[in-house]
């Protein structure tokens, strides 16, 4: 049984939570926050049982930012004030903490459902001859602008910039960029509906 499993059951407080989620919570900051390159802000809520692991990159989460169970934050991730990302998502930079050419940045206000995954990366495949691990990885930087839903299953690659007050279907592949205030869906994602119509 994981230690979430059994805080959670703690006496109730009167805004449904209970003191033993607030203590897993802080629990999961504190974890998260012993890496050097991890920057959490002190009102983020970061599950015990999420993975951050900044390896060469940086990790900064933002005020009152909460990260739930199983989610993976690996590499250089840059997650801004009032985001949700809900369980199972994974969210993969590449490159040192100085490098932006492999972040990802998240802005304010952002919501992703879960089992969402976003990779700044994509595996060479140009040579039949030589096993695909060993041909590298093209890495390039994925931006998601502020105040954008992305709902479950969403598959969003390298190089992709998702606009301002975007909504992204459930199960879509992003595979461009989105102008914002966009409504898309699909494999891959086509803009549907604006939620703007200046925009």
């Amino acid at each position: 049984m994981s230690i979430w499993s059994l805080l959670a059951g703690g006496y109730s407080m009167p805004d449904q939570q209970t003191w033993g989620r607030r203590l897993a919570l802080k629990y999961g900051y504190w974890l998260a926050s012993r890496h050097s390159r991890v920057e959490a802000h002190p009102t983020c809520r970061i599950s015990p049982e999420a993975w951050v692991n900044p390896r060469e990159g940086a990790i900064r989460i933002g005020e009152d930012s909460s990260i739930a169970l199983g989610v993976l934050l690996q590499g250089n991730v840059s997650i801004g004030r009032n985001c949700s990302i809900q369980a199972y998502s994974n969210i993969v930079g590449y490159g040192a903490s100085d490098d932006p050419s492999g972040r990802i940045t998240i802005g304010n206000d952002v919501r992703i459902a879960s089992h969402a995954i976003i990779i700044a990366g994509n595996h060479r495949f140009d040579d039949p001859d030589r096993p695909i691990r060993m041909q590298g990885v093209d890495i390039t930087a994925i931006t998601i602008e502020d105040d954008v839903w992305i709902a479950g299953r969403v598959n969003i690659t390298a190089g992709v910039t998702i606009g301002r007050g975007s909504v992204i279907g459930g199960g879509s592949v992003v595979t461009r960029d989105i102008p914002p205030y966009s409504v898309a869906v699909g494999v891959p994602a086509k803009v549907v509906k604006r939620r703007r119509a200046s925009e």
